[in-house]
């Protein structure tokens, strides 16, 4: 009789990264470097049905449908926050949804498969929003930045979707992921080149991070909170800069 081969340690790895991109990544048609928002039925019927609820909604802070957006996310609690710019320009909170599920525990996503979800400083430009995601809607987040690859990070398909299921990803509910979508659709239709997404484990707080100063990422959170800071201050996002593998934080020009 003759004996099964063992299988090799890496082909089941590969196999599994390979599932891991497919279920995170439903039908990605979006591509990086397309200036508008590529629409679908369903995303165009979306839009519809939220424009005139949340256009009122903005008009009593000062602002409107189309105003340039910033999203902050923090995984302990699980929400997703959007702030919208007033006539002004400075950034005020606008609506926070509960994350339905994120994958893995509070810490950066270092490898390929292991089931982390990122922290850190990303930025959706229109060819990252992806209409057609078998997830309801989906945007990819830009997993690996410049910081993460600096450091090795592998991954990929790193997206805030819809359906509220995740491996790797950040999922939303059905609702939420319409009215974000709404809103950076919206934004970009009036000239955002690009929507940054800050991603934390927590509020960046000095109890906070107190807490967690004994924690393996203690020294990797510090290096985010500059750019919390500088946001709770002044209501404007902060320009974020990789330099010699770190994060440079600097106040908005």
């Amino acid at each position: 009789m003759k004996r099964k081969r063992p299988v090799d340690a890496w082909k089941l790895v590969a196999v599994f990264s390979a599932a891991m991109a497919f279920l995170c990544l439903p039908a990605v048609l979006a591509v990086a470097g397309v200036d508008d928002v590529r629409e679908t039925p369903r995303s165009r019927a979306v839009v519809e049905a939220h424009t005139e609820a949340l256009s009122e909604a903005l008009a009593e802070q000062d602002s409107h449908l189309g105003a340039p957006v910033y999203l902050r996310l923090t995984k302990d609690p699980a929400v997703l926050t959007a702030y919208v710019a007033n006539e002004e320009g400075v950034y005020e909170p606008f609506r926070s949804w509960p994350v339905c599920a994120y994958s893995g525990k509070l810490g950066p996503k270092l490898a390929e498969g292991d089931m982390q979800a990122p922290e850190g400083f990303y930025s959706v430009a229109p060819g990252q929003m992806n209409a057609a995601s078998d997830y309801h809607l989906a945007f990819n987040l830009g997993y690996p930045n410049a910081y993460d690859r600096a450091h090795d990070r592998t991954g990929s398909y790193l997206m805030v979707h819809g359906d509220c299921v995740s491996i790797g990803c950040y999922a939303m509910t059905d609702e939420a992921i319409e009215e974000i979508w709404t809103l950076m659709q919206a934004a970009m239709g009036e000239g955002q080149k690009s929507v940054p997404v800050h991603i934390y484990p927590f509020p960046m707080t000095a109890a906070n991070l107190q807490r967690h100063a004994g924690d393996p990422n203690a020294a990797f959170w510090r290096s985010l909170a500059p750019a919390w800071e500088a946001f709770e201050k002044t209501g404007h996002v902060p320009v974020v800069q990789v330099s010699g593998g770190k994060y440079e934080i600097s106040p908005a020009s």
